[in-house]
């Protein structure tokens, strides 16, 4: 099932751009409809104005994330950043212009139309301190400790391999970095139905983990100072948000209300502790 997913969210992310709709369907977006979309639940209003001037309103059109990282995220000049999934660009040339020309802001994508979309965007903003690179993130393509930061916006759920994706995570960020990320957060179980269900996955929800399953793998995967902090809580009644669970009946919408919501995750790679003989002063 694994290739399936990533083909299908590929699919789904190439369509999404190519035709500005978004990917779980018309008129709606990986985990909502496009930012331009007044009724949009899940990604209008995350980016306040004043962040966004001077860059291209494509790459604001074609955010179809759940949260803002690089808001919540603290970012400092001079740091190296990574976004995983960074789709059209925005979070990675809102990244770069916070780290400043001494700084380093890396997007990675699998998808081809996504990728040149981003190039795109950047060269209109001209933004020269941004680098997309084509890959998983399930194998990200730099080398161990060698960012700051990585963020992402909504896409860690979209992996059938999340082990796999915070083993990466902790293998490329230096020591005393920092994961920093938006992501759709289960409150309660999904029923079994869903959980299969392919276009639940592309639309964000089918294969996000529970709150307590995030705290438990980012912790097995060597994190620290792990915390959750939810952002918004989705009611899945909403006539909008039915594209995201098409398989379920009214019923079963109104009962799982409230289980589905965006979360900030944070979480730190410790740093090893200095020996006696290393410590200033010896």
């Amino acid at each position: 099932m694994t290739d399936q997913i990533r083909e299908q969210v590929k699919k789904r992310y190439a369509q999404a751009i190519t035709l500005k709709t978004g990917c779980c369907g018309p008129g709606g977006g990986c985990c909502g409809s496009p930012l331009d979309n007044a009724s949009s639940i899940i990604t209008g209003n995350l980016y306040q104005k004043g962040e966004v001037e001077g860059l291209p309103p494509g790459a604001l059109e074609a955010s179809f994330g759940c949260g803002n990282p690089t808001a919540l995220a603290e970012l400092h000049p001079g740091e190296v950043v990574l976004d995983l999934g960074s789709g059209a660009g925005l979070d990675v040339l809102l990244s770069a212009r916070r780290v400043g020309p001494e700084g380093k802001a890396y997007g990675l994508d699998m998808t081809d139309e996504m990728l040149a979309e981003a190039r795109k965007n950047q060269s209109a903003a001209g933004i020269a301190n941004a680098e997309f690179l084509r890959g998983h993130i399930e194998d990200i393509p730099l080398p161990e400790n060698s960012t700051d930061v990585i963020i992402s916006n909504c896409v860690i759920n979209l992996s059938s391999n999340k082990d796999r994706v915070l083993s990466e995570v902790f293998r490329v960020l230096k020591p005393g970095g920092r994961f920093a990320v938006s992501d759709i957060v289960l409150k309660r179980p999904l029923p079994e139905k869903l959980q299969k269900d392919m276009a639940a996955w592309t639309g964000c929800v089918a294969g996000a983990l529970l709150e307590e399953e995030y705290r438990k793998k980012l912790a097995e995967a060597g994190f620290t100072g792990i915390d959750v902090e939810v952002t918004r809580i989705y009611d899945l009644c909403d006539p909008s948000l039915e594209s995201l669970i098409p398989s379920l009946s009214e019923g079963e919408r109104r009962d799982l209300s409230g289980a589905v919501v965006s979360a900030f995750i944070r979480a730190i790679k410790p740093a090893p502790a200095l020996s006696p003989e290393s410590k200033p002063g010896n």
